[in-house]
């Protein structure tokens, strides 16, 4: 580091980010609290585990292969140019692991590189790694109390490791093609990480199938309630806790915008444009206050709806909540959360889809929602500081929240959970799902059943009931 000022800068810029992992961990503490909550007591261990394990083995996914995509693919690659070098990013790179910014080693790293890397290297890919969780743990809740374990971990470690962040590479980078060609504008990434999400669960919902009991005869569908509604919607609350980190954690905190000049520093949002912490505070809690409010009202004061429609809320405004006006914020989420659940009770009557947390909607269903409102909302503004990218508009945004739902969402999942069914290895045995995913195979339920007829036969003997 060439002097104090300098170094403050990295330093902060560091902690910044480390601290921005430390908040958004309370969204996976949350996902894990309401899915649990929102299972039946024959199933809570497994869903606990399921989504649990998503952090081993997205991060192991994440580090090999995640982090390099999001660098080397921003051209597609082969639509707007090859696939770009990022030697940072590789697994066998000296900046991926422990490095004080002196000389690089290897052949393939600069100077400025080690300079630019080495400390905010592994906070950065922490960050994004929390992202990757969290788009994991969308697709976990829309799954319980049916899935097999080891369909749905590979399924997380596929959007978690490696759509999303083709998505990110595309439409979250500051020369992904996606903004470079579309104009492309998401960011708080009501597409990048919540479209991708919702759909991914709708792809892998289609083939999964209703629980045994959802639907009557008639298709009528039938409510399953959780074992315990409290943890489901304190859950959610732990998410909205977390998402601060996660807004943060969008934002450059301090950069030289013009070019490198060293006349304008400022915190700037993914695409490097400037913004602040201030004006997406606002925001935030303005689009959060709609989805809440409207939620409350239509459906008459559901604690599951009521918190799952700030999370509506804020999904719908985050495309634009770098540049919309509170209001507009506030009113966006409104529409969010009267989206979300309108689509969720539509979809299931209508397709028989069974989701029991909502995350189709929520996620999905309203972070296109988003997305399309912002090519409306920001018709004309600025994708990106450089000019010679394309201006936000209404047909490059619904573009993009195609690409995002639909192409990196929906249609992998789908095809890869439809190979699963085909194999049978998607959903457990009926029988394991009647007695509940908490038994770990036939052989143990009927080895538990024994045991408990032996006690009760020895209790009857010593009793004298019978001989």
């Amino acid at each position: 580091m060439e002097n104090e000022l300098s170094a403050l800068g990295i330093l902060f810029t560091e902690f910044y980010y480390w601290v921005t992992v430390v908040f958004m961990f309370f969204i996976h503490v949350g996902f894990c609290m309401y899915e649990v909550g929102a299972t039946r007591e024959k199933n809570k261990h497994h869903t606990l585990m399921k989504n649990t394990m998503v952090i081993p083995l997205v991060s192991l996914a994440f580090y090999y292969f995640g982090w390099w995509i999001y660098f080397a693919w921003p051209n597609g690659p082969w639509i707007t140019g090859p696939v770009v070098s990022a030697p940072w990013a590789t697994p066998w790179s000296e900046l991926m692991a422990t490095h004080m910014g002196g000389p690089p080693v290897q052949a393939a790293l600069t100077a400025a590189d080690t300079a630019g890397w080495a400390r905010i290297n592994g906070v950065f890919w922490a960050a994004f790694l929390l992202f990757s969780w969290t788009v994991a743990s969308i697709v976990s809740g829309a799954c319980i109390e049916r899935i097999r374990s080891g369909a749905f971990w590979i399924l997380a470690v596929m959007v978690g490791s490696f759509t999303w962040i083709i998505d990110a590479a595309w439409g979250w980078h500051p020369d992904g093609w996606m903004v470079q060609l579309l104009g492309y504008h998401d960011a708080y990434a009501s597409g990048v990480i919540h479209a991708i999400g919702g759909g991914a669960c709708l792809g892998i919902l289609v083939n999964l199938g209703p629980r045994i009991g959802k639907f009557a005869p008639d298709g009528t569908p039938r409510d399953i309630p959780g074992n315990n509604v409290w943890l489901t919607t304190i859950g959610l609350f732990l998410i909205l806790c977390g998402f601060w980190g996660f807004y943060v954690a969008c934002n450059i905190p301090m950069f030289d915008v013009q070019a490198g000049d060293g006349v304008f520093f400022s915190a700037t949002n993914i695409y490097l444009a400037p913004t602040t912490l201030s004006a997406i505070t606002f925001n935030f809690i303005m689009s959060m206050s709609g989805g809440f409010m409207a939620a409350y009202i239509i459906s008459k004061g559901d604690p599951f709806w009521t918190y799952s429609g700030y999370l509506a809320g804020i999904i719908a405004a985050s495309a634009g909540n770098d540049l919309y006006s509170p209001m507009q914020a506030f009113l966006i989420g409104i529409v969010g959360a009267v989206w979300a659940y309108k689509m969720h009770y539509w979809v299931e009557r209508k397709f028989k889809i069974d989701d029991p947390v909502g995350a189709c909607a929520v996620h999905g269903y309203t972070g296109w929602l988003g997305v399309v409102i912002a090519g409306f909302m920001l018709w004309g503004y600025p994708s990106s500081p450089n000019p010679d990218y394309a201006h936000v508009s209404p047909w490059g945004n619904l573009i993009g929240a195609f690409i995002m739902w639909g192409v990196l969402g929906f249609l992998p999942a789908y095809i890869l959970s439809k190979f699963f069914k085909a194999v049978g290895m998607l959903r457990v045995p009926k029988r394991v799902e009647l007695m509940g995913l908490d038994f770990q195979s036939n052989l143990e339920y009927d080895r538990a059943v024994a045991e408990i007829l032996d006690s009760e036969r020895a209790e009857a003997r010593a009793s004298g009931y019978i001989k």
